[in-house]
């Protein structure tokens, strides 16, 4: 019992079939702007991680949590004139608080942009190489696929010796089982 070879001309999988790209029903889901949109991320996250490390560095001295507390202070002057003291406060701590993210995020943003040629790049070069994997590995599904179904196919009319063959063909194309793209094996 043979099984037919797998013909690559136009995606057709045996002789018997009609050529037609239809086999490859799969579409492959790696995209480059998935691939920038991941690096930006984490970029924008490093970005607020030094941004707050260098925040921080400068409030080493008293001169900066002064100047950020009478900035709050005046801030809240301006908007809330006639407030209660408690709420006056309130106010003020929100309005350190907005300072500071405003300045980590302005420092976020300002660092995601400094990276952006390099996003770029990165994010295409990344994009190819799972496209590529990813490409090998749709291919692989559908041809094994492709393969099981023969086999299936050859098994329901063959005697015991065939089925034995094909048990046997079955074993070999288990142990060469179509490998899982490194990238997704760390998800």
């Amino acid at each position: 019992m043979r099984i037919s070879p797998v013909s690559n001309s136009l995606y057709t999988f045996s002789a018997n079939q009609p050529a037609s790209k239809s086999n490859n029903n799969k579409k492959n889901p790696i995209s480059k702007t998935g691939e920038k949109a991941i690096l930006t991320k984490m970029t924008f996250l490093a970005g607020l991680g030094l941004g707050a490390k260098l925040l921080f560095e400068l409030m080493d001295g008293d001169f900066v949590v002064e100047h950020l507390s009478d900035t709050a202070e005046k801030i809240v002057e301006k908007q809330h004139k006639n407030v209660s003291k408690n709420k006056k406060f309130m106010m003020e701590i929100g309005a350190a608080a907005g300072l500071i993210g405003l300045f980590i995020g302005g420092f976020a943003i300002l660092y995601t942009i400094f990276k952006a040629p390099n996003i770029n790049y990165n994010g295409n070069v990344n994009a190819f190489k799972k496209k590529k994997e990813m490409d090998v590995y749709i291919k692989g599904n559908n041809i094994e696929k492709e393969l099981y179904t023969q086999m299936n196919e050859k098994a329901k009319q063959a005697t015991s010796e065939e089925k034995e063959k094909l048990r046997q063909q079955y074993m070999q194309m288990q142990m060469a089982k179509n490998k899982v793209p490194d990238f997704i094996k760390n998800k």
